[in-house]
């Protein structure tokens, strides 16, 4: 723990970092001169993965070991980060805790990647909505309809709204900052390695069921948000379809997301021109198109304001 014998996060850090995400995001002009923290963890995954992922090896266990330093490695330096600012700076520490915070957390760039094909949809410009999708998604995009389209961005807001938004600020309020910056880590490792293809099955399986793990309350937190941010809509898509998506938590907020707009998401998805028919979430809704992506963007915002208070709460009540 951050802090033997009191909560990690006393003062209003989660909420004032969310602030900061909100207002400001990652600023183009930031990012060209030092990149993005989350960088550092894929070069040292990348580093990893080249010397220790090699045929004939011990591959599972030294994808293992991979995590576990990556991992403990940045919790260490979570922890003596913390302990410093808050020696440096006394009863003011939170703030300098908020601003180093601040980037683990992706609300305002979710919004900022998701716009563009809601707009690009309006206007009719199907070329450019492609290319917009193409920025957050893996799948193929060249050859999307419509619905297509506004399915990929709609899945893919639910799916982040957990990854990059819910779960940092979960394991920041349980853990500080060790507890959001390791759960980074985490995640940026499972999507590097954490594949079913040949090269990382093995590798890369340390690395996803930590993801599994670390997402386990997040995901479930997502859905609830998502269905009060929609008025209470989507409870029931919930229950029925969070068990057809693939991951053990992705389907929570993608369903939640599917039964709150009236849409359905999964279905059919092509990669590297192999098609995958993967199950219907939400099978019983129309098909998406702009105006849901717009639609699901709003309910979006509203979940993330519900997170506000949550955090706003969790500092008043400690």
């Amino acid at each position: 723990m951050p802090c033997v014998g009191r909560w990690p996060v006393a003062e209003p850090v989660a909420l004032l970092a969310l602030v900061l995400d909100a207002g400001v995001g990652w600023p183009a002009a930031l990012y060209a001169r030092v990149g993005h923290p989350v960088g550092g963890f894929a070069r040292a995954i990348s580093w990893f993965e080249r010397r220790w992922n090699r045929p004939g090896g011990r591959r599972r266990w030294l994808g293992a070991l991979a995590a576990a330093v990556l991992v403990g490695g940045t919790f260490a330096a979570g922890w003596a980060v913390e302990q410093t600012v808050r020696a440096m700076l006394g009863r003011w520490w939170w703030v300098a805790a908020a601003v180093l915070a601040w980037p683990a957390l992706a609300q305002r760039s979710l919004d900022d990647h998701v716009r563009p094909i809601a707009r690009a949809l309006a206007a009719g410009d199907l070329p450019a909505a492609r290319a917009a999708v193409s920025m957050i998604v893996g799948r193929d995009t060249d050859a999307l309809a419509e619905a297509g389209v506004a399915r990929a961005g709609i899945e893919s807001l639910a799916e982040s709204f957990c990854d990059g938004v819910v779960a940092p600020l979960f394991w920041l309020l349980l853990l500080g900052l060790p507890g959001a910056w390791a759960y980074k880590a985490i995640n940026t490792a499972d999507s590097l390695v954490g594949h079913r293809e040949d090269r990382w099955r093995e590798y890369g399986w340390a690395s996803a069921r930590a993801d599994d793990l670390a997402n386990l309350v997040p995901a479930r937190l997502s859905a609830v948000l998502l269905c009060v941010a929609a008025g209470g809509q989507g409870s029931g898509t919930i229950l029925r379809d969070h068990a057809r998506h693939a991951s053990p938590n992705a389907g929570w907020p993608e369903a939640a997301m599917a039964g709150a707009l009236g849409v359905a998401l999964g279905g059919p998805v092509a990669y590297d021109g192999a098609v995958q028919d993967k199950p219907w979430i939400g099978g019983e809704g129309r098909a998406a198109g702009a105006a849901d992506v717009r639609r699901a963007l709003t309910v979006y915002r509203r979940a993330c304001v519900l997170l506000w208070l949550i955090a706003g709460g969790v500092a008043w009540a400690r």
